[in-house]
């Protein structure tokens, strides 16, 4: 079975990639004909003001792969844009795809609510008219089929509405101010790449014409937005693309030092590329148990991200007497942090020293994408020639 994902090059990886993503795909390449893509036009999507650094953090992406198990002899391992077939048939995917199936996208909706910080206004507008938007749809002269469908429709509706208004200054700026988010803020964000972006998305996996990709419960909807588009091209034209199924993987939500999920932006990530010392000073500062301030106090280590860490890292038996020793009140926080840092270090050690090897014969590794993306695009052209001659082009 061919399975295709990707990654943007955001720079180094973390321990968050590595058990949310990497860990997956290492076990993937073993039974399967993996393709494995750093998507650097992605990056633009979000990141097109600010691009002076994609080309190093390709090089950072790239040396990671290879230290954490990537092969090149098992996984074909390649740069989107390398690939200058794919823009191509974007444009004639993004002719037939309806408008309304990219606004509907709840992760287009979600992304872009998040990265403005205003998913909570958008749920306040909703909660406000909601009682209203039922009165008025009691009262409408149409039979309705599904109520509850056609309400939610209303209400995105209109609470996209509302919130174009308080961007465009019709309610009052005073909401903008206590968000500390401008109305440059919402149009950077509100661009035709943006909204298309699942149209690439599609267009990676089909032009390859990938049978599975792995993916999240939460990218489910990229998925079958795909299938809807290659279903919706061979119905116009004729059989080209094998409508790619979804491989739902269960990952650990890895915590960062401050108890949120671990992300570069939120500063609180652990790199593959980060020196022992720097590995201890932020596992010294790793959020806690709150109730637990001394070492006498009862600890709740199912709450604990350090606890989550012992779980991953340290060895079992030893798990269970850290947990035991946390709810007495036997083991203080200090020293629990300690024994996470040796267990952590012990897996994080052999990759740092690889990391280091890969890092000095970087001109290899470039010639190993390279010669990865020109497989890949030997088979993009392939694929094209097809939909050209369908489409009678």
């Amino acid at each position: 079975m061919r399975v295709l994902s990707g990654m943007r090059p955001t720079g180094k990886l973390h321990l968050g990639h590595y058990f949310g993503v990497i860990k997956n795909w290492l076990e993937l390449q073993e039974r399967h004909e993996t393709f494995y893509m750093i998507a650097d036009w992605h990056a633009l999507t979000t990141g097109y003001k600010n691009t002076d650094q994609i080309e190093e953090n390709i090089k950072q992406v790239m040396i990671d792969w290879i230290a954490l198990g990537l092969d090149p002899k098992k996984s074909l391992l390649f740069i989107q844009s390398k690939v200058k077939e794919e823009l191509e048939l974007f444009l004639i995917f993004s002719m037939i795809t309806p408008k309304s199936w990219l606004e509907w996208n709840p992760t287009y909706k979600d992304m872009k609510l998040n990265l403005l910080r205003i998913s909570d206004l958008e749920l306040s507008f909703k909660g406000g008219i909601r009682d209203l938007v039922k009165e008025f749809l009691a009262k409408i002269p149409y039979r309705i089929e599904d109520f509850e469908a056609l309400e939610e429709l209303v209400l995105d509706a209109l609470s996209e509405t509302f919130i174009r208004a308080v961007f465009d200054g019709i309610l009052e700026p005073e909401i903008l101010s206590r968000l500390n988010v401008s109305k440059r803020d919402f149009y950077d964000t509100d661009t035709y790449g943006f909204l298309g972006y699942p149209v690439l998305q599609a267009v990676d996996i089909l032009i390859y014409k990938a049978e599975a990709v792995p993916v999240g419960e939460d990218q489910l909807p990229h998925i079958e937005l795909s299938r809807e588009i290659a279903r919706r091209f061979n119905q116009l034209y004729g059989e080209v693309f094998p409508e790619p199924k979804a491989l739902l993987t269960e990952t650990p939500r890895l915590l960062g030092i401050d108890g949120r999920k671990m992300s570069k932006s939120y500063n609180n990530a652990i790199f593959f590329g980060d020196e022992k010392e720097e590995v201890r000073q932020k596992v010294m500062k790793f959020y806690t148990d709150p109730q637990k301030l001394r070492k006498g106090d009862p600890g709740r280590p199912h709450i604990c991200p350090v606890f989550s860490y012992h779980k991953l890292f340290t060895e079992e038996e030893q798990v269970k007497q850290i947990e035991a020793d946390c709810m007495s009140g036997a083991l203080g926080c200090v020293d629990c942090k300690k024994i996470m840092f040796e267990g952590l270090e012990r897996f994080l050690e052999p990759i740092r020293e690889k990391r280091q090897e890969v890092a000095k014969t970087i001109g290899d590794i470039q010639e190993v994408f390279e010669e990865g993306s020109k497989k890949a695009r030997e088979i993009a052209r392939q694929t094209l020639e097809e939909v050209r001659e369908r489409m009678k082009l």
